[in-house]
């Protein structure tokens, strides 16, 4: 079985080719951050009409690629939410006009759970193959974190869910979207942080933790961000000069701190044995290390999807609906996109 996927939630225009679910035979990403860059995030406007412009030629690549014909594709796989609407609207509307055209199962996929199935693939591709360690058997944690979405669930079998934590506010991402827009760091901004706190001290300031509570598996960030506001304020009115790594550093501890001892939590909860990360800001360098110490002092294993697997692609997108087919779950035509979508849960 190969699977055509299509990703189009937000500002990466995504085509990938998916064998068994499994191996990624091609997976092409039109990212457009330098389109939105100068706006410090993502315009919906601009970003569905690159959607447009894009993707046709993306799928075209995509099949060339991977070496196979229209014909030999046994079904699409494609995003249609949560995300964008005008962004997610292009991509579902393109699957079905391939999808009738010629004739073959549709699968609407949800977004968040792409980021799980991303620690399923696999590829002959060299970069793709970094930090690969497939989870070998359910149940499973999964922590998706990124921009848009932080949320903590458990992982019984192939589509059943039951979710432990989410945002109330702010994602994990977010945070560092806008602690860097607030530093004058440009967007993105967890890439640029990562990167400027490895030369400073993150004892240097304490900024706060928002844990909610002695059984919350919840998250929240909003209080972070506004920290580091009121701490750049008081800086200024003093007349202090503000050391950039230490405060990258201090910031980012924060917030690795809470989706570490949070997902251990969970993961001792719930008793399982394997951690699953995806997302964008699970390439976190600090993210990475810290998890992956504390769960080996607990005998846990945690997977993390190439860093080209863990920002949006349809690679995941491709590999979510070849596992909702075996399940027997397929989409009509009338299928529309859900910006609000959540994971389903039971």
């Amino acid at each position: 079985m190969l699977v055509l996927g299509i990703e189009t939630s937000c500002d990466e225009t995504a085509v990938a080719v998916v064998k068994e679910g499994k191996e990624v035979l091609s997976n092409l990403i039109s990212s457009q951050i330098n389109l939105h860059q100068k706006f410090g995030g993502v315009v919906p406007e601009l970003a569905s009409r690159q959607h447009l412009e894009v993707i046709n030629l993306l799928i075209t690549q995509a099949l060339d690629e991977a070496k196979v014909k229209f014909k030999e594709i046994g079904a699409i796989a494609v995003t249609y939410g949560p995300g964008l609407e005008g962004a997610l609207l292009i991509g579902v509307a393109v699957a079905k006009a391939l999808s009738f055209v010629h004739n073959l199962p549709l699968v609407g996929v949800n977004h968040l759970e792409g980021h799980l199935y991303a620690n399923f693939l696999t590829s002959t591709f060299t970069s793709l193959l970094l930090h690969f360690s497939a989870p070998s058997d359910f149940p499973l944690l999964c922590l998706i974190v990124s921009g848009g979405h932080t949320i903590l669930f458990f992982v019984e079998d192939h589509g059943r869910y039951e979710v432990l934590g989410k945002s109330r506010d702010d994602a994990a991402g977010e945070a560092f979207d806008k602690g860097a827009r607030a530093l004058g760091l440009g967007y993105p901004g967890g890439p640029i942080i990562d990167q400027i706190a490895k030369l400073g001290n993150c004892k240097a300031h304490t900024f706060p933790r928002a844990y909610l509570g002695k059984n919350s598996l919840d998250f929240s960030f909003s209080g972070l961000k506004t920290s580091l506001i009121y701490y750049l304020q008081e800086l200024k009115q003093r007349g202090d000069k503000l050391s950039l790594p230490d405060v990258c550093a201090s910031f980012q501890q924060a917030i690795v701190d809470v989706l570490v001892d949070k997902t251990i939590r969970a993961a001792e909860i719930k008793k399982v044995k394997d951690i699953l990360l995806g997302g964008g800001v699970a390439v976190n360098s600090l993210l990475r290390k810290e998890i992956a110490e504390a769960a080996e002092e607990r005998g846990l294993k945690v997977h993390f999807p190439s860093p080209l697997l863990c920002t949006d692609n349809a690679a995941m997108i491709a590999a979510a609906g070849y596992y909702q087919l075996k399940l027997g779950k397929a989409s009509d035509l009338y299928l529309d996109v859900v910006p609000g979508l959540k994971i389903p849960e039971g």
